[in-house]
């Protein structure tokens, strides 16, 4: 979802949630003025926590049924910690064209830099469900530990990758 500022027009990425009245669901048991305050340091060690579980999984499955899986099916998480990266690597100012980009391409490298980040990052979504659905659950192979460890492996990196990339905000230094 984009949500345009208050007077200037300009479209922000991460802003989508900024407007959202917290003390209405929540009441008054959780501090939200402490929440927005900290908001990047919460949202950095959830992504941390939930891509550190997800290789905690993948590598809690080489050593429980190393013998069980094909070997290949590690390329998924790597080409997933690889998207994580490139998403994070750009920042959103860079995205709208507000920041100095200096090179050949420029907003326009930044933006196809981002895209190729997305399509790794849901493309070893995509294979950790072929090869838990494909491989596990349609040809009932047991144990079925190693498809689902590498799925959830996957789905903690994609996560870990949405929270890092849109719960933080940019501050004006």
């Amino acid at each position: 979802a984009v949500v345009s500022t208050q007077s200037t027009g300009n479209l922000r990425m991460s802003g989508c949630l900024d407007n959202i009245n917290c003390e209405a669901a929540l009441g008054r048991c959780v501090d939200t003025d402490w929440l927005a305050e900290n908001r990047n340091a919460i949202s950095s060690i959830v992504a941390g926590c939930l891509f550190a579980i997800g290789w905690w999984i993948a590598i809690d499955v080489g050593a429980v049924d190393a013998h069980n899986y094909n070997p290949a099916y590690w390329t998924c998480g790597v080409f997933g910690t690889i998207g994580l990266f490139m998403v994070n690597a750009v920042s959103n100012s860079q995205l709208r064209g507000d920041a100095y980009v200096p090179g050949a391409l420029g907003t326009t490298g930044t933006r196809i830099w981002m895209v190729f980040g997305f399509l790794c990052v849901f493309a070893s979504l995509i294979g950790a469900s072929f090869i838990l659905f494909g491989d596990y659950v349609y040809k009932k192979k047991h144990p079925s530990y190693p498809g689902t460890g590498f799925f959830v492996q996957n789905v903690c990196i994609f996560l870990a990758t949405i929270i890092f990339k849109f719960g933080r905000a940019e501050d004006a230094y």
